[in-house]
């Protein structure tokens, strides 16, 4: 894989960490879920006994957040650890999702920080409480701020300039970003990211809970400003709408997203969609758990007090044939 060269280096400790693991490998509104996977068969780390706490802000139905989940349950197998799942899109519901966490005295909490400033009450609420805080997947610019441990995910403003590099080297000219959830810092950082580079960039905001309404905003947006030369998309599942929108609308953009899932990874293949920016989120979610296990176990710190990063890297012709099983198998 082409991987993208990253503004902050994972520490040597979480470099050993990974090598010692070896690791193979954002959204609108809707109702919350709770689910709770137990595993104390052994695994890696035997029979630990924690309890650790996953809060996101998923929306139902978006397949990104499958790869997480199966990280982190593969992580609390392979610890001994007993798994909670939950999720909710409104920030205010994940505050009470996390506080819910703390007042069932688990032994450590793993959370998004898609909107930090609404989750800093709850996340100061862990820490006075004891119990260790990691942040994942969004907020890596706001997670010591907020008083998490630790940060796991992808660098989402270098993310979006290497796109726009991209997008500036093929000619592109006036993409349009594809924003499916309103006040996620890490989807406004990408498409920043990209129009620092390529001025021209327009964002529209749409709702990535409704795929039908995603496609009849994109269409009408094609139809009305054909200048449009490129398509940035946010998440896979919103690609895979935009592909039905320009084909609506007779839109000759070229197409890009962040993210995989089975269907966006074949369309890379077929050559619809061009390239992929992946984030690694079955990493985001392993890591994300095993750092509590090894914090709680041992005192372990990975990233020394820096963010691992799971990307970014691209996906595209030059590697989808080696990728493609993976995302098929819901790990990449």
């Amino acid at each position: 894989m082409s991987s993208i060269t990253p503004r902050k280096l994972l520490g040597a400790g979480a470099l050993a960490a990974v090598s010692l693991l070896a690791l193979t490998a954002c959204s609108g509104g809707g109702a919350a879920s709770q689910s709770t996977a137990t595993d104390s068969s052994g695994g890696g780390g035997g029979d630990s006994g924690y309890v650790i706490s996953m809060v996101t802000h998923e929306t139902p139905g978006d397949s990104f957040w499958d790869k997480i989940r199966a990280g982190a349950e593969q992580a609390a197998k392979d610890t001994g650890a007993t798994l909670q799942y939950a999720n909710d899109p409104a920030a205010d519901k994940q505050a009470q999702l996390i506080q819910t966490a703390i007042d069932s005295d688990v032994d450590g909490i793993a959370t998004t920080l898609a909107t930090p400033d609404a989750l800093a009450a709850s996340v100061q609420a862990a820490a006075d409480a004891g119990i260790p805080l990691v942040g994942f997947n969004s907020g890596i610019d706001q997670y010591q701020d907020v008083g998490a441990l630790m940060y796991f995910g992808s660098d989402e403003n270098l993310a979006g300039q290497t796109a726009g590099e991209r997008i500036a080297e093929a000619g592109g000219e006036h993409p349009l970003c594809v924003i499916q959830a309103a006040g996620s810092v890490a989807l406004e950082a990408r498409c920043a990211g990209v129009a620092s580079v390529v001025p021209g960039t327009e964002n529209i905001q749409v709702n990535g809970a409704d795929d039908s309404a995603v496609v009849a905003a994109l269409q009408a947006k094609l139809q009305q400003d054909p200048s449009i030369d490129y398509i940035v998309t946010l998440g896979a599942p919103i690609a895979l709408d935009a592909l039905d929108a320009m084909e609506q609308s007779g839109s000759e953009a070229k197409l890009i997203t962040f993210d995989l899932n089975a269907d966006a990874a074949q369309a890379i293949k077929d050559g619809e969609i061009e390239f992929s920016i992946d984030q690694q989120p079955y990493m985001q979610g392993y890591m994300a758990v095993t750092s509590l296990y090894l914090y709680l176990k041992n005192g372990n710190d990975l990233g020394g007090g820096q963010p691992v990063l799971t990307g970014p890297s691209f996906v595209d012709q030059s590697n989808i044939d080696a990728i493609l099983p993976f995302a098929e198998n819901n790990t990449r």
